[in-house]
């Protein structure tokens, strides 16, 4: 088969590799549908994180199921299935509690930038929809996959709410879905912190109120001023540095929440200020599989339409340039057919 494999940053190619097979009683094969580069994906393409040996790229996947283990009951071969980035057995106290990306049994899923995939765990992994959906449901499912479930859980970690202030913390494609999920949870003024002309359009459609331009100190400053001085009663940071990660907790009012799902990179809180800032802060890897089936449920029904994250459309082949592309911000996120 086809797949993307990183050899080093800035080095991405579309090589001839094994198909996968079960291995394991628990495991799924699928052919892909759809897969995506995401933005975590651009951490080692910048050099950021360290790239030891070839690496099979991609975690975000939906696609049909071709072959099941011995041992899986949930999903059967033909079945269109959509999948969390971490694999988890959703039977362990801690997947039962809501937080299935913390299972006890969890494996990362990695390499779906590619023609098939092999998922562990599929029975607490993938969700199968209620027949094949239309073509154009496609890019909404795999958006649920990672991005749109990474947002929602964001915006519930802020304790997002009706009569609730929201800012938004990061413009990317998680950013974004952050700014849908505020108003599919009834948030009355979401704020958008976007410098970027095409990104503030999309989430004004998604339902933000307001954009803020500034970052920083600035950008703090500025939704201060917007909520009468007392900052937003939730904050979603969508970005992972040092400078996001305090302009999500110093846009908080006191008592209010930062819901953080930025990947974190070299970011160290400063004590002082998070004692002194009365903020709730939770977040780290988004439990996408607790969500699935609602979210599945909302893009079917039409409620919602994350897809419109996907402004280019690459076949695998270019899947380099579909990471030149979202490196040089000439795409918000990147949809590959194999």
């Amino acid at each position: 088969m086809r797949a993307t494999i990183m050899h080093a940053p800035g080095d991405v190619r579309v090589e001839d590799r094994d198909k996968p097979t079960i291995q394991k009683p628990t495991d799924a094969v699928i052919k892909l549908a759809a897969a995506c580069v995401c933005g975590s994906d651009l951490w080692p393409y910048r050099g950021a994180d360290k790239i030891s040996r070839p690496v099979p790229m991609g975690h975000e996947y939906v696609g049909i199921v071709e072959e099941v283990g011995a041992d899986v009951k949930n999903v059967t071969p033909g079945q269109f299935v959509v999948g969390s980035f971490i694999a988890s057995d959703n039977t362990c106290e801690i997947c039962r509690s809501g937080y299935q990306s913390g299972c006890v049994h969890r494996q990362g899923v990695s390499g779906s930038q590619a023609e098939y995939l092999r998922v562990p765990l599929a029975d607490g992994t993938l969700v199968a929809t209620p027949g094949m959906p239309d073509a154009d449901k496609v890019p909404s499912l795999l958006a649920a996959s990672d991005v749109l479930g990474t947002g929602w859980f964001a915006a519930k970690a802020a304790q997002v709410g009706p009569g609730k202030t929201v800012a938004v913390v990061g413009d990317g494609a998680v950013g974004l879905l952050g700014v849908l999920a505020a108003r599919q949870m009834g948030a009355e003024r979401i704020i958008a912190m976007s410098r970027h002309t095409d990104r503030q359009a999309l989430a004004r459609e998604f339902g933000a109120t307001d954009i803020v331009v500034e970052r920083g100190d600035a950008g703090v400053k500025k939704i201060k001023e917007l909520t009468g001085g007392l900052g937003a009663h939730s904050v979603l940071e969508a970005v992972g540095t040092q400078e996001s990660m305090l302009q999500a907790i110093h846009a908080s009012r006191a008592g209010g929440h930062v819901g953080f799902v930025g990947v974190s990179h070299d970011v160290s809180l400063p004590g002082r200020d998070l004692f002194s800032s009365h903020v709730h802060l939770h977040g780290g890897p988004a439990p996408v599989r607790q969500y699935l089936p609602d979210l599945i449920d909302l893009i079917l029904r039409g409620d919602i339409n994350p897809g419109k994250v996907f402004d280019l459309e690459l076949p695998l082949e270019q899947a380099a340039e579909a990471y030149k592309a979202m490196d040089e911000r000439r795409a918000i996120k990147v949809l590959l057919r194999p």
